[in-house]
């Protein structure tokens, strides 16, 4: 079937004729998901905001974040070069959106003065509907607006130069397969039509909440067709430490990996505590990260075995700050690989691969802090690479000319 494309309030709006590319739909007549879905807190305060205003103030905390993520990143001697992300488009997929985002976003580059934003919102999967609008959960919906204008700020913070991309589905993503189907077909909008460079995705769900692994690895194709097309897929490690929320309700009692941070083809970032003037060298407590149950270990992480001693797929792969959720962590990376990519000329691709040589400078290794959470013993930060904190997190100055070097 065609796709059909209009213009619908300053969003592009794809008929939802869209092909699925590969990607197994729910099945028709499903029961309904339930309305949850875990929110960073960050975006949970968002609950209840309707105004531009309202949601202004709610991200207050971020509002004051530019000078000290600027600096605890080393950002300005790459700014001060002309490298600030120019011609390089970042995309955060999420579902719902805000229809506020450039509002929003204005407030905060007035406060911080960076450049105007260039915010493109797009419905690759058709219609968005609004908050209230019948059928949507309000609450989860204004959480979706908060956790958008947390990824957006991020990514602007640390690359003002770059194009910003908010794809939102209509579906919200509630734990286990629900409106990950939707998703993937955003995410194979954006590589057909050549969309974004880099994709940041600020969600997740525990492997344990599909129905069996082969429903997880029947969404991979639109990532393998992603990394193929040389676009970069980051995402959070989570926020409930080594374990994750039950589709349910609650939390498991075990250690579990959360999708898509587990996932080969995505570069997972988990959380460090917050920065000042230099890098945070420790964990943030609540940050996601362990082991697979569904992907075995890649080849490129064989560089590693001897520390993970398993033959699955460790994550996170690099850390940020993430006292407000590895939904700030995931963006904020983004950011500095779109700043890599405008030095490099062009897309970076698959960036594990250079990761795992251990060889590239500006790397800032975390060394202290574990995951344990809710009764849920976790992994423990060490020195060098570990399986809670990757590598570790950067120093963007020294960081970016190394990995372009890598991947040349």
């Amino acid at each position: 079937m065609g796709r059909r494309t209009v213009k619908s309030a300053g969003v592009l709006v794809v008929g939802a004729a869209l092909a699925l590319g590969g990607v197994a739909a729910a099945p028709a007549g499903a029961a309904p998901a339930p309305s949850h879905h875990t929110f960073s807190a960050a975006a949970a305060s968002f609950v209840g905001a309707d105004t531009v205003a309202q949601k202004v103030q709610r991200m207050e905390t971020a509002l004051a974040a530019l000078p000290r993520l600027a600096a605890a990143y080393d950002v300005k001697p790459l700014w001060d070069k002309g490298t600030n992300g120019a011609g390089i488009t970042v995309a955060t997929l999420v579902s719902y959106g805000d229809a506020d985002i450039q509002a929003v976003i204005d407030d905060y580059d007035q406060r911080n003065g960076l450049p105007k934003a260039n915010v493109q919102v797009i419905a690759p999967v058709g219609h968005v509907p609004g908050c209230h609008d019948a059928g949507v959960d309000t609450a989860t919906c204004q959480a979706w607006g908060g956790e958008t204008d947390l990824d957006v700020e991020m990514i602007h913070t640390l690359a003002p130069g770059a194009k910003i991309v908010v794809a939102a589905t209509p579906v919200a993503e509630t734990e286990g397969i629900d409106g990950l189907p939707e998703m993937m077909r955003a995410v194979d909008y954006m590589t057909t039509n050549k969309v974004a460079d880099i994709i940041s995705m600020s969600f997740g769900t525990a492997e344990d909440n599909f129905d069996s692994n082969s429903q997880i690895t029947g969404l991979d194709p639109a990532f393998e067709r992603a990394s193929a097309a040389g676009v970069t897929l980051l995402a959070s490690s989570g926020d409930s430490g080594a374990t994750n929320h039950k589709k349910s309700g609650g939390y498991f009692t075990t250690r579990t990996a959360s999708w898509p941070a587990s996932d080969p083809n995505v570069t997972a970032v988990g959380g460090t505590n917050s920065v000042r003037n230099v890098p945070n060298t420790t964990l943030w407590p609540d940050s996601g990260g362990g082991l697979s149950k569904v992907y075995n270990r890649p080849s490129w992480q064989d560089s590693v075995s001897g520390i993970t001693k398993s033959t699955k797929r460790s994550f996170p792969d690099i850390t940020m700050e993430g006292t407000s959720g590895t939904s700030e962590s995931s963006p904020l990376f983004a950011a500095v690989l779109a700043l890599a990519a405008q030095a490099k000329g062009g897309r970076l691709g698959q960036v594990n691969t250079a990761l795992y040589t251990g060889k590239l400078a500006g790397v800032v290794d975390v060394t202290s802090g574990n995951n344990t959470f809710n009764g849920v013993t976790g992994f423990a930060a060490a020195k060098g690479f570990d399986i809670v904190s990757g590598w570790g997190t950067i120093d963007a100055a020294k960081f970016v000319p190394s990995l372009v070097a890598a991947l040349r």
